[in-house]
This record gives C-alpha cells, sequence and structure tokens, in this order.
C-alpha cells in the first residue's frame, strides 16, 4: 500500500501539477491551494502551453510538464469526458497521486483507469471526489479551509459537503483531523474505503476514524466485515446519509441510489452495529459518539 502521507508531505517540496489549469473551476482553485500553501509547480492545458497561470507555467502534457518538474501529484479539472485521456496522460508519465475532481465519469472509463492505477503502483482519489486535506499542511481539493484543523482524526467521506460539514463540528469539539479524504460520489472509487483504513491503520498519529457514508452500493458493509475480519482497533464512528430517500430513486451522487435493500441506511447500520460502530442519526451527534468511544 502506498505511503499516502509521505507523497503527500513530498507534494510541498516536489510540487503538484493541476490538469485543467486554465479553466474557471481549475484557475478559481489553484488560486485557493495556492493560498492554504500547496505548491503549485505546473498547470497543463492542451494548445496553451508555454503560457502561465499567475507565474505557474503551463504545458500542454503531464509528459511535457514532467521533465520540468518533480511533481508525482496530479489534481485533475477536466471535464468528464476529457479524463480518461488525462488520467492516462498522469499515470503513464511518473505521476504517482491523482486526485479526480470531474463527476459523473463513464464508469468504463474509472475502470480502465483504476487498472492502469495498480499496474503502475499510483493511487487515484475518485472520481467525484472534493479531494484530500492534511490540515495546515496541503489542500488538494475544492474543500474550503476553514472546517478542518490539525489533530488525530482521520475523516474518510462519499460526500463533500458533508465532509466539510463533520469536520467542522468536529474542530468545535476538539477533533482535529490528521487526514479527511473524499472517496466520491460516483458509482466506481478508484481508492475505497478498505484501502483508506489499510492506509492509516498503523499510523500512530491517527487515534480515531470518522466515516461519512450514504446509502447506494456496498462499500460500508465490506468496510464493517473488513473491520471485523482484521480486528481494526482504532474507534471508529460513522453518519449515514439518504436515511429517508425512496428506493429506486438517485440521490445526489451517482452512486447513490437504493434497489430493494441493497445499499439501503438499514443495512448499513446493521452491519455497522455488527463490528461496534455507533451510527449518529445528525451530523451534530458525531463528534458526542467519538467522544464516548475514546474514552472507553
Amino acid at each position: 500500500m502506498m505511503d499516502l502521507f509521505k507523497i503527500l508531505q513530498d507534494g510541498n517540496e516536489n510540487g503538484v501539477i493541476v490538469q485543467g489549469i486554465t479553466g474557471k473551476f481549475g484557475s478559481r482553485h489553484t488560486t485557493l491551494m495556492q493560498e492554504y500553501g500547496t505548491n503549485i509547480t505546473a498547470g497543463v492545458t492542451p494548445g496553451k502551453g508555454g503560457q502561465d497561470f499567475d507565474g505557474v507555467p503551463i504545458f500542454n502534457s503531464v509528459k511535457e510538464a514532467r521533465k520540468d518538474t518533480k511533481a508525482e501529484i496530479s489534481i485533475a479539472f477536466v471535464p468528464a469526458a476529457h479524463f480518461l485521456n488525462a488520467a492516462i496522460d498522469a499515470l503513464e508519465n511518473g505521476i504517482k497521486l491523482l486526485v479526480a475532481i470531474p463527476e459523473h465519469v463513464p464508469i468504463k472509463d474509472s475502470l480502465k483507469i483504476l487498472n492502469l492505477a495498480k499496474k503502475k503502483g499510483a493511487m487515484v482519489i475518485g472520481p467525484n471526489t472534493p479531494g484530500v486535506i492534511i490540515p495546515d499542511l496541503i489542500k488538494l481539493g475544492i474543500m474550503p479551509a476553514m472546517p478542518f484543523a490539525y489533530g488525530k482524526t482521520a475523516v474518510f467521506s462519499r460526500s463533500g459537503t458533508l465532509m466539510y460539514e463533520i469536520s467542522y463540528r468536529l474542530k468545535l469539539a476538539g477533533f482535529g483531523q490528521r487526514i479527511a479524504l473524499g472517496i466520491g460520489g460516483d458509482p466506481i472509487n478508484c481508492t475505497n474505503l478498505i484501502e483508506c483504513f489499510d492506509i492509516i491503520r498503523d499510523d500512530k498519529e491517527i487515534d480515531s476514524v470518522v466515516i461519512v457514508g450514504e446509502i447506494g452500493g456496498d462499500a460500508e458493509e465490506q468496510l464493517a466485515q473488513y473491520i471485523i475480519d482484521t480486528s481494526f482497533d482504532k474507534p471508529v464512528v460513522a453518519y449515514i446519509a439518504g436515511r429517508s430517500a425512496p428506493k429506486e430513486k438517485r440521490m445526489g451522487h451517482a452512486g447513490a441510489i437504493i434497489y430493494g435493500s441493497f445499499g439501503s441506511a438499514e443495512s448499513k447500520i446493521n452491519m455497522f452495529a455488527k463490528a461496534d460502530i455507533p451510527v449518529a442519526k445528525r451530523p451534530a451527534e458525531v463528534p458526542t459518539l467519538l467522544s464516548k468511544k475514546l474514552s472507553r
């Protein structure tokens, strides 16, 4: 398993590439990431090589950009229809961590990128992710900075806005975050919850984990079984969004849909109960449940 913390820490020394840096979305969030302290060393927009964005040189491809930078991290703000080519350009040319912002990426494209990343020993977060943040160190994504503070809790979320809200409530209660990562709301998560837990299970700076799940799929059920099977020993609490969503109606994310009992909130809550993971009924309850877990 890749040492995600090392590559993120190295990212502010070796730099970060922004694919789609000249677009409205990419340019705005490049500025916000820079203001947070993220070291953006190159941008990529095909056809605009040789230009610059606020002093950041722009290249036509990651292949060209990598000749001028040691960056092993790229964040993609390209439209979903162009994501496959952008991701191949990144992964084929030495990028070890790709943060995929676009939503509604075709499933076949996500599967191709997932297989390529495994072949290259790389990690892709997303697609349809708000990104990943180590508070006070590096911000890679579209999350606002205000909700987060450095601490010892890991937050893994299928939802962007709920990741912000729950992290903020944790912050107010004195629980900062060692890392907050959005796995993405599309049906395919190139990095899933189990892989996130594998990354942090031996990290001595993390003393607890918060899962922000939602209806649809079986990611939470699989995670609960993993926690049981591997005797994961850090305290874990959860919140599941979409408890009242009607069946067979997609709610928000492409992956948030219930078929029969598959993917229901009840299924996830019941499985979490087997793994001794309390589930908050409201985001505001998460810090209280976490405090109780840590005081055991």
